[in-house]
């Protein structure tokens, strides 16, 4: 038998409805039932003078049920009708605030008359996270309290604001320190006492004036330039309603926005990602697993990764110890991280004592012994088999039993690195992805021999410095560079047959992926692209393909490293990318030399087919080998980490969109149009038995 979140009481003349909806008082379908009957009892309560909300546990209502969006008998009405009775009550409702007060919930707030609110409550409308906008009364409630410009600069980007602010904006009403319940019961007896009038968001006015309207011009040309997502459009469209409209036609203008965004694309692809990515925290057949708790963290290497992973911890409070090999590698890398902040300092985003506290959190040293007292050391040195276990085998013998021992190797074996320090147990991969201080992916890689609590350990360490983590199991690349290696190929082959770099890297940017790959690898580096294959190759794990990866190899050769040495896929100027005919003669010699073709039309569809397709058939095999553990965490991996646009949801659910029988078969075809010598062409089994079965990837569990 369930128990009601939601109910009702008469303390002493004031009508209470007390919401419990663990963890974070969700606004759900049960909440909204439950608030309706709480309502019906308050209004047939004649010796109730007032009502007031209060929600228990650590928050007020801090959002909707998001998982109820996906019924298609979701509907907004019955709460926004809920809401319209609080509103036109003709006895005072007040709502007793804490936590983070954020969309149904501050929409809940907004429709009653007096909000009072605990100082480190937080406000916000963060909807348009998920391509949606806020559908009952958000945003006509919010600009008459807010004014025109700080509700569109709300509820466009998601942001949240303090309590002074939102004091300060007119949004609630009264801060005040002590036991809500109690504090909304003093302001609900206060106010009746006072006879103060009831003030209706509802029924307040809007001003329009030059800058109202500046503010909507503004922001209706912010959406039009990211077509891509159509909440800031249908935004614009209703708080324009709001102040053009009376309160019950926008209230009409917002449904009917809300209701066709929650079918669209672009939100269906943000809610999987939301529910991918806290599903990617959970780590099937781990229960119970303890973490090792570290406090103190070492890092080998002071690099530009180095460096950018020690901020990280420094970011959140934790002191590093950075040992390098010199005194002018250590130097240098504690500098450029100390430019790195002054460059956020310089922007506002932090004070100078903010800075000098996190620069002191670090410690410079020469010497392995300093890494004796730390409960995780992370090696984050050139990738190279031997460098990276020589280092390996020190920390094995330095580190503190039950200290934990992490490789940010991108590409190389871990159960190799693990295994020379002598206590494979205690390591894992822990990929960070460049720049370390920016990027919010991190790869958590198991071995074979890493004990759970180690993983647990990395998973919580991943989230309390920020960042999104996904783990993977040991295979070359993990999931994200190895699903990124037959992308890679295919761009070389195009190159090959006659494409040039702009043209891959425009049809591949059509797609909303952040840069196109000729681009990337010359910003992350031509030579660190080259240096890889060039390792695998003499480690007789290519495929015997004297074509494969030749261009890479040849530009590596030429010394043309990318936008570094101002010549790599492209020539540069500053930054900026030009074509360059050298890079198409090189192609074209290399095509003689293998006996390629050339072509003169490859087209865009071919170049995203190409591309795409072996990326998501990659993916797939990688799920069957049981590398990831869900095709969402492929999907976090690939647009928290590679750009993959978040409005396409990722790799694995866009071939979902696509049609995997599609996907198969054009796999198939361009096998027998180039030829499947090496099984570049091949679908992998998984593949082939979703299409026989008729089974979508998403849905796919192991």
């Amino acid at each position: 038998m369930s128990v009601n979140p939601v109910s009702y009481e008469n303390r002493n003349g004031i009508g209470l409805v007390i919401i419990s909806n663990p963890p974070v008082n969700a606004i759900s379908p049960e909440v909204v039932a439950g608030l309706r009957e709480a309502l019906a009892a308050f209004e047939t309560d004649a010796q109730a003078k007032a009502l007031v909300i209060h929600c228990e546990g650590r928050t007020f209502v801090a959002g909707g049920d998001i998982a109820s969006f996906e019924s298609p008998e979701f509907d907004t009405r019955p709460f926004s009708s809920l809401l319209t009775r609080l509103d036109t009550s003709p006895r005072l409702v007040v709502a007793t605030l804490h936590g983070t007060v954020l969309g149904g919930g501050l929409e809940l707030a907004m429709a009653c008359h007096y909000r009072l609110a605990l100082p480190d409550t937080r406000f916000g409308m963060p909807e348009v996270r998920l391509g949606l906008l806020p559908g009952s009364q958000g945003t006509q409630r919010l600009p008459r309290l807010s004014g025109v410009s700080l509700a569109l600069s709300l509820i466009l980007t998601g942001q949240s604001v303090s309590a002074n602010d939102a004091l300060a904006a007119g949004i609630i009403n009264e801060i005040a320190e002590g036991e809500p319940l109690a504090l909304g019961i003093a302001a609900a007896e206060r106010l009746v006492e006072a006879k103060a009038p009831l003030r209706r968001s509802s029924g307040l006015k809007i001003a329009i004036d030059a800058a109202t309207t500046q503010a909507l011009a503004e922001a209706a040309a912010t959406a039009a330039k990211k077509p891509a997502y159509p909440a800031l459009g249908a935004i614009v469209r209703a708080v324009e309603a709001a102040v053009n409209l009376p309160f019950e036609e926008g209230e009409r203008v917002e449904a009917r926005e809300f209701d066709q965004l929650r079918l669209s694309s672009t939100s269906r692809a943000l809610r999987h990602l939301f529910f991918a990515e806290r599903a990617a925290a959970r780590i099937p057949s781990l229960k119970g697993d303890v973490a090792r708790g570290p406090n103190s963290v070492g890092i080998v290497g002071a690099g530009t990764m180095g460096g950018g992973i020690a901020m990280n911890f420094a970011n959140a409070g934790i002191p590093v110890v950075i040992v390098e090999t010199s005194d002018d590698a250590l130097r240098r890398g504690l500098s450029l991280v100390r430019r790195n902040y002054e460059t956020s300092a310089a922007k506002g985003k932090l004070n100078s004592e903010q800075v000098e506290k996190r620069m002191g959190l670090l410690t410079g040293s020469l010497d392995y012994a300093s890494l004796a007292s730390c409960d995780l050391v992370i090696e984050a040195v050139f990738e190279n088999l031997q460098i990276k276990k020589d280092v390996c085998a020190r920390l094995g013998q330095v580190c503190r039993t039950g200290a934990i021992i992490a490789t940010n190797t991108s590409t190389l074996d871990l159960d190799v690195l693990a295994e020379a320090t002598g206590r494979p147990a205690d390591v894992v991969g822990m990929h960070f992805f460049s720049p370390a201080n920016v990027m919010r992916l991190l790869e958590v890689v198991r071995g074979a021999r890493t004990a759970p609590d180690v993983l647990v350990t990395a998973m919580q360490v991943a989230r309390r410095i920020g960042k999104v983590p996904v783990v993977s199991g040991v295979c070359y690349g993990f999931i994200g560079n190895r699903m990124l290696e037959p992308y890679m190929r295919e761009t070389e082959f195009l190159l090959l047959e006659g494409a040039h770099p702009g043209q891959i890297d425009s049809a591949v940017e059509s797609l909303g992926m952040a840069m196109g790959p000729c681009r990337m690898s010359d910003l992350s580096g031509v030579d660190i692209g080259a240096k890889v294959v060039i390792g695998q190759y003499e480690a007789g794990a290519l495929p015997p393909d004297p074509s494969y990866r030749v261009v890479v190899r040849r530009l590596f050769e030429l010394g043309r490293h990318g936008q570094k040495t101002q010549a790599g896929y492209y020539r540069y100027e500053g930054r900026t990318p030009l074509p360059d005919p050298l890079v198409a003669d090189i192609c074209a010699d290399l095509a003689r030399e293998h006996g390629i073709a050339r072509r003169g039309v490859i087209t865009d569809q071919e170049i995203i087919q190409r591309l795409m397709y072996t990326l998501i058939n990659e993916g797939i095999q990688i799920l069957d080998e049981g590398i990831s553990y869900r095709p969402g965490d492929i999907d976090i991996v690939w647009t928290a980490g590679y750009g993959f646009p978040d409005y396409r949801g990722g790799p694995m659910f866009m071939a979902d969109q696509i049609g995997l029988s599609e996907i198969e078969s054009t796999l198939e075809h361009y096998g027998r149009v180039r030829g499947n010598q090496f099984g570049y062409w091949t679908p992998s089994n998984l593949l082939k038995s979703l299409v026989v079965t008729g089974q979508r990837i998403g849905g796919w569990t192991r």
